[in-house]
């Protein structure tokens, strides 16, 4: 297992994109991250491994990594969104209820799903979550970027504001209960404001 992102006065971790096979290499190490950024309950991440091994076959799989010497500081990946994968379908679902099909299918239709985006706490505040998410969504042919991201004034949602993202669900809970969430999406391609 690669060590865990400690900060240091050392060079900037780098973003680059890794394939499916550097990907399912780092689950752990990601894991790890998303542990430390996220603080799940305890028991979630063997589920959580599961799931990403899953989206790992999705169509379209693109995957980020922020690493320095091999530490991750921070990933993001996505995939095309479709009918039959479950966050695509529960958001759709829902979209449909508040705002009608046509609403829905503006923004799932032709959709870039945003994953997962998490950055080490110790890496926090550098840039690392905007270069994350700028390089996954440079260059995509999608219509729209759609994600998940907890309802609460965060960092994270904040960055996403900047970035052009608008609520278009807010107080979300998905089937299984958890946290109350906020669905995001913005028309392609990504603004770069800075808030």
């Amino acid at each position: 297992m690669r060590p865990a992102f400690r900060a240091r006065r050392e060079s900037a971790p780098q973003i680059r994109q890794i394939d499916r096979r550097g990907f399912l290499r780092r689950l752990n190490p990601m894991l790890a991250t998303y542990e430390a950024a996220m603080r799940p309950p305890p028991g979630q991440l063997p589920g959580r491994h599961m799931i990403m091994e899953r989206h790992a076959g999705y169509p379209e799989f693109r995957a980020f990594v922020a690493e320095r010497s091999r530490a991750m500081a921070g990933f993001s990946y996505g995939f095309h969104g479709e009918a039959g994968q479950w966050w695509h379908d529960v958001v759709r679902g829902q979209l449909g209820t508040v705002g009608g099909a046509a609403h829905a299918g503006h923004w799932l239709d032709d959709a870039w799903e945003v994953a997962e985006l998490h950055v080490h706490p110790d890496a926090q505040g550098r840039g690392l979550g905007r270069g994350l998410i700028t390089a996954l969504c440079e260059g995509r042919p999608e219509r729209t970027v759609v994600l998940s991201t907890l309802d609460a004034q965060t960092p994270a949602r904040a960055l996403y504001h900047s970035l052009g993202l608008t609520d278009l669900l807010t107080g979300f809970r998905f089937p299984g209960g958890g946290p109350l969430y906020a669905v995001m999406g913005a028309e392609l391609p990504l603004t770069s404001s800075r808030e």
